[in-house]
C-alpha cells in the first residue's frame, strides 16, 4: 500500500487514490460470506429502505444502512484498519455515516449516472469521503467507477432527477472529459478507492457473467453541518426514485 503521506496528497490533488490490497484475501472472504448471509436471513424482516433493487425486481442492486442492521459491518467500520487513514482526510474528527454495497450483479447490475455525493449527503463544508473496497474484481467490462481527477475542486454542479432507483440524482449535465481521459478504478478483491464527495464519477451496466460487489465505508468530518437548500434539492429526487 502506498504511504499515508502519498494517499493524503493524492487525495487532496486528484479528490480519489486508489489503494492496493487494503483488504486481506482472508478479510474478502468473510465479508463477502456475511454479506450472503444477511441477504439469505435478514434482509426480507429488515425496512424497505434498507436495499435497493435492480429493475428486474428481484436482484439486489444496493444494501443501505447496514451499520444500523448488521453488528459485523458496524464493528468493522469502527476498526482500525478502517478509521486510520479519515481524520486527516476529513479535516478531524471523523463520524460514520454509512456502510453500504453496490452489488452490480452479473448481467442486471445497472449503470450509475454522472453525480458527485455531496448531492446526496449535503454538508457544508465538504469534508466527506466514501470508502470503496473491491469484493469482486472490477473490470472495464463490468461496471469499474470512473473518475474525473480534480474535480472536486470546482464544488457541486447542477443536478436534476436520474429516476434511477439507488442513484436518484445526477447532473444536469454530463461533463466534456470524455471517457478516455478519465481515472478507470480497476480493482482486484481487497483493492480500495478513497474518494471525496465532490468528484465526478459514474459507472456502466454490467452485462458480463461477473459479478461487481463493492463494500462502501462512508466518513464525515464531525465539524460539517446539512445544508438545508442542498437537503431540499434530494428529498425531492428522493421522493420521486425512493430510495436513494
Amino acid at each position: 500500500m502506498t504511504n499515508d503521506t502519498e494517499i493524503a496528497e493524492d487525495y487532496q490533488r486528484d479528490g480519489v487514490v486508489r489503494l492496493r490490497g487494503f483488504f486481506s484475501q482472508e478479510l474478502v472472504a468473510e465479508v463477502r460470506a456475511e454479506l450472503e448471509r444477511y441477504i439469505r436471513d435478514d434482509l426480507a424482516s429488515k425496512p424497505a429502505d434498507a436495499r435497493s433493487l435492480e429493475p428486474d425486481g428481484d436482484t439486489v442492486r444496493n444494501l443501505w444502512r447496514l451499520e444500523q442492521h448488521n453488528d459485523y459491518f458496524r464493528e468493522l467500520a469502527a476498526s482500525d484498519l478502517i478509521t486510520s487513514l479519515i481524520p486527516e482526510l476529513v479535516g478531524g474528527e471523523p463520524v460514520l455515516a454509512a456502510v453500504e454495497t453496490f452489488n452490480k450483479p452479473a448481467r442486471v447490475g445497472s449503470a450509475v449516472p454522472y453525480h458527485q455525493d455531496n448531492a446526496y449527503f449535503c454538508r457544508t463544508p465538504p469534508d466527506m469521503l466514501t470508502l470503496w473496497i473491491a469484493i469482486d474484481p472490477v473490470t472495464t467490462e463490468n461496471g469499474a467507477v470512473y473518475f474525473i481527477k480534480g474535480s472536486h475542486k470546482s464544488g457541486l454542479l447542477p443536478t436534476k432527477p436520474s429516476g434511477v432507483t439507488g442513484n436518484s440524482i445526477g447532473l444536469a449535465e454530463p461533463p466534456a472529459m470524455p471517457k478516455s481521459e478519465q481515472f478507470c478504478a480497476t480493482l482486484e478483491p481487497g483493492d480500495a478507492t478513497i474518494h471525496h464527495c465532490e468528484v465526478i464519477h459514474h459507472s456502466d451496466p454490467n452485462h458480463t457473467d461477473q459479478p461487481r460487489l463493492g463494500l462502501l465505508f462512508v466518513f464525515r468530518g464531525a465539524h460539517t453541518e446539512v445544508d438545508p437548500n442542498l437537503q431540499a434539492v434530494y428529498s425531492a429526487a428522493q421522493t420521486a426514485t425512493p430510495p436513494a
